[in-house]
């Protein structure tokens, strides 16, 4: 089994009819995943990909019985459509939209407040769920179903350690990227919470970067629970300078704040493993298991 989706997960995507969507939607299908509609405002009634296409999410829920959602809508109006999902009562949300203004995002926070949703992203590669489910855009041809759950701030640094666990024999349960943006949505403490009480995952692998305090509350929540499963940790941007941006609006230390010696001292000292480098995260986690 997996976190987040099951094999049951229906799922529509908002902004089906782009050119990336169409992409990405395709391969999606190709994997398996149990996408049964779009939804584009405009363009309710057509068919794409041969799925239907409703004008909103809640025409599109009502008639497909769809529980999760896909956003693959530009910077200006990803955040209605986030929210549309929200007010549609979906129980989870996906956003691969990079460049989202900050205060947009204030108001997603706003909505998801009391209610059912879960949201993953935005700037986020996606859910995959090997031999489940991809809800996303990353690539799948490593991934194999497995006992490693793997919550991460880095699209391609989650890509390499699909390729490490899987080469090391484990798998993957599920690997959850948490998006890159400052203000998003599920944390990599609210998935690694999710992975500790998931009965079909063995160890997680948290890969986290500069920037915020995503992994010190990860840190927090080892410490406290003190779990029996193995936890490894990936801290991206030892070597960055202070006060500068690193690739995108989440990767930013400042002074005293976010830097990757103080996220690696709060979850050494949680007991968290950490992996010397990039290159040794699967072998760090096989050896964790031992």
């Amino acid at each position: 089994m997996a976190i987040l989706v099951t094999n049951e997960t229906k799922v529509m995507c908002q902004g089906l009819t782009g050119r990336a969507a169409t992409f990405h939607c395709g391969r999606m299908l190709s994997y398996g995943t149990k996408l049964v509609a779009g939804v584009v405002p405009g363009k309710g009634g057509l068919k794409h990909l041969d799925l239907p296409v409703y004008e909103t999410v809640a025409e599109a829920k009502e008639a497909t019985g769809a529980s999760a959602s896909l956003v693959f809508v530009p910077p200006a109006n990803a955040a209605a459509a986030m929210i549309e999902g929200i007010e549609a009562e979906l129980e989870l949300l996906v956003c691969v939209t990079e460049r989202i203004p900050v205060l947009d995002m204030v108001r997603v926070h706003q909505a998801l407040a009391g209610s059912q949703t879960r949201l993953i992203g935005p700037n986020s590669q996606g859910v995959l769920a090997p031999g489940i489910g991809q809800l996303g855009v990353m690539t799948t041809v490593d991934a194999r179903k497995g006992g490693i759950g793997i919550a991460s701030r880095s699209a391609s640094l989650t890509s390499e350690v699909v390729l490490q666990t899987t080469r090391a024999g484990l798998g993957q349960s599920t690997t959850v990227g948490v998006g890159g943006d400052p203000v998003h949505g599920m944390t990599l403490k609210d998935t690694v919470a999710l992975f500790l009480d998931d009965d079909h995952t063995d160890g997680i692998i948290v890969i986290g970067e500069i920037g915020g305090t995503d992994e010190e509350d990860v840190a927090a929540l080892i410490a406290e629970r003190k779990p029996s499963k193995p936890v490894v940790a990936l801290i991206a941007g030892r070597h960055a300078p202070p006060e500068r941006r690193m690739g995108h609006a989440g990767a930013l230390a400042t002074q005293g704040v976010g830097s990757a010696a103080d996220k690696i001292k709060a979850l050494e000292r949680a007991g968290v493993l950490i992996a010397p480098d990039a290159s040794r995260v699967g072998e760090a986690m096989r050896e964790a298991l031992l």
